[in-house]
């Protein structure tokens, strides 16, 4: 379980993970050795699963966003695992989410432009298996994209 020391440096470092042990040991207001160590140690369990770089798509010529609110035939058993098993073959799709209810999974798509999606679309998302139903969603704008914890 978190301690309020755990959380203070949670805190911190969920809003920018670049600082050093240093840093962030002054903004917890712990040591440095604690800080390092509490880090590590919340690495192992599982707690902070990644640092990673947040690329801007547009930035790199990616103008479309649509999200695919899919149904599946669930009439073969197999039908999810083989779904997403080719879903995550295709580089286009950048999120893969399953629900319980009408919609099985949703896919995050990116494209260049239009004419780029609906190749990808008709050579790849229409030739996944077991697909009952697909619903399109085009994004517009992202007004809250935040994994912040309120810790």
């Amino acid at each position: 379980m978190l301690d309020d020391t755990d959380r203070r440096i949670l805190r911190h470092y969920q809003h920018d993970a670049t600082l050093g042990p240093a840093e962030l040991a002054e903004l917890a207001n712990v040591t440095p050795a604690t800080c390092a160590r509490r880090l590590e140690k919340m690495q192992a369990a599982g707690i902070i699963r990644a640092n990673r770089a947040v690329i801007d798509w547009h930035a790199l010529g990616y103008e479309v966003e649509v999200s695919l609110r899919i149904t599946l035939d669930k009439t073969n058993p197999r039908a999810f695992d083989e779904f997403i098993l080719e879903a995550r073959a295709i580089t286009h799709v950048v999120e893969i989410q399953t629900f319980l209810g009408r919609v099985d999974v949703r896919l995050s798509v990116i494209a260049r432009d239009m004419a780029h999606y609906q190749s990808i679309y008709r050579s790849s998302i229409l030739t996944l298996p077991h697909i009952a139903d697909i619903e399109a969603l085009m994004h517009v704008a992202h007004l809250k994209s935040d994994e912040v914890l309120p810790l």
